[in-house]
């Protein structure tokens, strides 16, 4: 027997906000499953080789995971210039992100590997984004947060693109999230993260904040200098443990 689990991974196209077809990544283990799916959402950065990574990353732990292209519809490209674009043009509205959520996890769902159980995880800008689908969508089943920034009001509130700032809904959150941050980390800040487990508190939910010292905003990221090879090994063991305990039937 193989001392590591088989996958297979391809480009689809998938049903998005008002049926728009967009491209995504989807990863998944060797095997007829059943398997826990998993959405991940990509950071500011965009639809870049690392998320790719990440993506087959958490399919060789036993997680179907699907990453769609936020930014399909700004045209074609390098992965790199379509986000500069995205960026340029304010980021993608907040209700357009939540319904391309929902559209990939009823393509999780869809599969025939599929166990029915689907978590989502972001980072930078998807954190935030995966925060706010939780509170929008009803049938999430567990939630992990990967330093996402902008949770509270600021001056990028656009009222067309962002019209509230999702920590104002974490009463409607219902799946369990998960934490993961940086204390050298600018947004968000050690004080937003503090704000941010105080409201979850409050509010009664479920969730695990886990920080690390030494490390800054996208410690995930292998090819960047942000990244902390000790520190993201501890985080990626806190996560794949997190959704064997909600995900797996």
């Amino acid at each position: 027997m193989s001392s590591y689990s088989g996958l297979s991974g391809e480009c689809v196209m998938m049903k998005g906000d008002k049926g728009d077809m967009i491209e995504a990544y989807y990863a998944k283990p060797s095997g007829k499953g059943p398997f826990p799916g998993v959405v991940l959402i990509h950071h500011a950065p965009g639809w870049d080789e690392w998320v790719l990574e990440a993506t087959r990353k958490l399919a060789q732990h036993g997680f179907a995971t699907i990453a769609p292209h936020l930014y399909h519809r700004e045209g074609t490209g390098a992965p790199e210039d379509i986000a500069a674009k995205a960026r340029a043009d304010g980021g993608v509205p907040d209700p357009q992100v939540v319904e391309d959520i929902a559209g990939a996890m009823a393509y999780l769902r869809a599969q025939p590997e599929a166990n029915g159980k689907v978590g989502l995880i972001g980072f930078c800008s998807g954190g935030r984004h995966v925060y706010l689908a939780a509170a929008r969508l009803s049938n999430v089943d567990a939630v992990v947060d990967c330093w996402g920034g902008n949770k509270f009001f600021d001056n990028k509130n656009d009222p067309t693109k962002r019209p509230v700032p999702p920590i104002e809904l974490t009463d409607k959150i219902t799946a369990p999230v998960l934490g993961i941050y940086g204390n050298d980390d600018k947004n968000p800040s050690p004080e937003h993260v503090n704000k941010t487990e105080e409201i979850l508190k409050k509010a009664g939910k479920t969730y695990e904040f886990h920080r690390y010292d030494g490390a800054g905003h996208g410690f995930f990221n292998v090819p960047k200098s942000a990244y902390r090879p000790e520190q993201a090994e501890d985080a990626w063991k806190k996560i794949f443990a997190f959704y064997k305990k909600y995900l797996a039937k």
